[in-house]
């Protein structure tokens, strides 16, 4: 079973995702059963032979998820085998570790990390954190709370040199994270001016300008905001915790974006396999979703990047120090950073489903 779709931000990259996967599968070995998740949540049955014949024109590029499609669900009602689950779905309840929770509890088998792997490799807040813990460089951030930005509990100690602050939160709701902006209450992204006046001392001292902005839990680049000064951080924030109750303030560095894939070996105890590095080098500011997905000359994938020998023995090393510090399995994709003036990497995070778009890595 492909699984697409979801309730997440990246609910259209999943689809698009999807049709990659599914146009690419090997027919002689496997029979797909397309199934999507609308953004209400509704599990629905695809058509396989009109999915087929739709993505028989190239330049059909994503999935649709129509309103009249059977319901899936569970009681006595005729049931499909599956022998696994390829879970082609990006951003929360979708690679954050709760769909595969589920799969878990049904005993069925599923494509990629465990709940585990898929939960710390979501939060970018948490990853850092384990990449940092397990010796590996990371650039330097904030991480903000919604409650914090609200007015909740004050600042504690931070240590932006490891990427940790020790701030707290109170009074959240339930849950890590906001499925879609429109499950976001009212008033939830105006921050209380007391505490913006504080986080704005923080940027200055501990990062200073310019920084990127972005939700902890969210991919594709989905409420990211590139600040060049004080009077742009506001907003940016706003917007944010729109998508998320935890956002990352972290210093922007002069830097190369290089990704490699990494594959779990088959033999226990063997290391990952790690692919040839790739390079993505953005048209636009920086790697924004219209870059991605809105703009077809919005960047340049350079498959190998342009690596000395050494660094890119280096960089492969990182990737899977990397995949095994944040307990990833089958696969994922680990983003670093090159910087330009020093020549160092660092890690920047783990997709555990990444993309499988036309444009993907």
């Amino acid at each position: 079973m492909v699984l697409y779709g979801g309730r997440s931000g990246e609910h259209e990259i999943s689809l698009r995702s999807a049709a990659s996967v599914i146009r690419y599968l090997d027919r002689t070995r496997f029979d797909v059963i397309p199934v999507g998740i609308d953004k209400k949540g509704v599990w629905r049955l695809g058509d396989f032979n009109l999915i087929e014949e739709s993505l028989s024109n190239k330049l059909q590029e994503s999935l649709v998820i129509y309103e009249n499609a059977p319901v899936v669900v569970v009681g006595d009602f005729k049931s499909l085998a599956i022998d696994a689950v390829f879970p082609v779905m990006h951003g929360p309840l979708c690679e954050d570790g709760a769909i595969q929770g589920l799969f878990e509890l049904a005993e069925i088998p599923y494509v990629g990390s465990g709940v585990l792997g898929s939960a710390a490799g979501m939060d970018k807040d948490v990853s850092k954190r384990l990449a940092r813990d397990g010796g590996l460089k990371i650039v330097p951030y904030i991480s903000l709370k919604r409650g914090r930005w609200q007015g909740g509990s004050s600042v504690g100690d931070s240590d932006p040199a490891s990427g940790i602050s020790a701030s707290t939160s109170s009074g959240l709701s339930s849950g890590s994270f906001s499925k879609t902006p429109s499950d976001v209450p009212a008033g939830a992204s105006v921050g209380s001016p007391e505490v913006f006046a504080e986080v704005s001392k923080q940027v200055v001292s501990q990062l200073g300008y310019p920084v990127f902005v972005k939700p902890a839990n969210l991919g594709s680049s989905v409420g990211v905001h590139k600040v060049k000064e004080s009077n742009g951080l506001r907003a940016a924030l706003k917007d944010a915790f729109r998508y998320d109750t935890k956002v990352l303030i972290e210093k922007a560095i002069n830097a190369r974006e290089i990704e490699f894939a990494v594959l779990e070996a088959s033999h226990y105890g063997d290391p990952a396999k790690v692919s040839l590095a790739g390079e993505i080098a953005p048209t636009h500011e920086f790697y924004s979703y219209e870059a991605k997905y809105l703009d077809e000359q919005g960047a340049k994938l350079m498959i190998p990047a342009e690596l000395e020998p050494k660094q890119m023995a280096l960089g492969q090393k990182i990737a899977r120090e990397a995949f095994e510090l944040i307990e990833c399995e089958g696969m994922a994709r680990v983003d670093l950073f090159l910087d330009k003036d020093s020549g160092e990497f660092y890690f920047n995070e783990v997709n555990t489903i990444p993309g499988f778009t036309s444009i993907s890595m």
